[in-house]
């Protein structure tokens, strides 16, 4: 019985991918706030690639798990903003924003290698080993950046969502949070719900990478 959400055989793939996407994702809200003005994160040692800073290792566990995890959250002071709604926008966008050019930074890193005929003479194994690591890169980075974009809270999308919100709603979400965040992980962690909602959402990765296959089609 495999325990796992992905193939064991792949964990140390999965694990290793998981740790830069989610290092990348954390360190781009706190380095963007810093340079906003706000240190908090700074000073709380965020500003760094270091994984050991960003993760929650039981959100890792749940991800390896059950296909859903998450990092430390990385504190932000908005009213340390010079335009608080604008750059705390920024700040928040910045991580979904980091995974989205993660994935396209490998593609395009597989593209040049392509043209410059480096795989030509390598092993059919090892070019299968290549592919499944892209798949992965791709396919966990496009995930996080969709699913951070969900306007739900702690999501970064409702974060997002709620500089566009009048007070009163904001209120009533933020003393409701709790039940809306343990309504959300119901329909995560449930999969005839999580494949009707969530399941759809990750659909869009294909056209994006679709996107940047074309893209890439026209530099090489």
């Amino acid at each position: 019985m495999n325990f796992f959400w992905f193939p064991i055989e792949h964990l140390p793939i999965i694990i290793l991918i998981m740790l830069i996407a989610f290092s990348v994702h954390e360190f781009a809200h706190a380095w963007t706030a810093w340079k906003f003005g706000d240190d908090t994160a700074y000073r709380e040692g965020r500003v760094t690639l270091n994984p050991i800073a960003h993760l929650d290792w039981i959100g890792m566990l749940f991800l390896v798990i059950a296909g859903f995890g998450w990092a430390k959250p990385v504190p932000v002071r908005r009213s340390r903003f010079k335009n608080p709604r604008q750059m705390n926008i920024m700040v928040t966008a910045a991580g979904p924003i980091s995974n989205l050019l993660l994935a396209f930074l490998l593609l395009f890193v597989f593209y040049l290698l392509g043209a410059l005929n480096v795989f030509d003479k390598a092993s059919p194994d090892f070019f299968n080993n290549i592919l499944t690591f892209l798949n992965y890169w791709l396919s966990i980075n496009l995930a996080l950046f969709l699913f951070n974009l969900l306007p739900v809270p702690p999501l970064d999308g409702y974060r997002i969502a709620e500089e566009f919100l009048p007070l009163k709603t904001r209120m009533v979400i933020q003393e409701n949070s709790q039940w809306i965040t343990f309504g959300f992980l119901i329909v995560v962690f449930v999969p005839p719900l999580r494949e009707a909602t969530i399941g759809q959402l990750m659909q869009l990765r294909s056209p994006i990478v679709q996107g940047m296959q074309w893209l890439l089609g026209l530099v090489f």
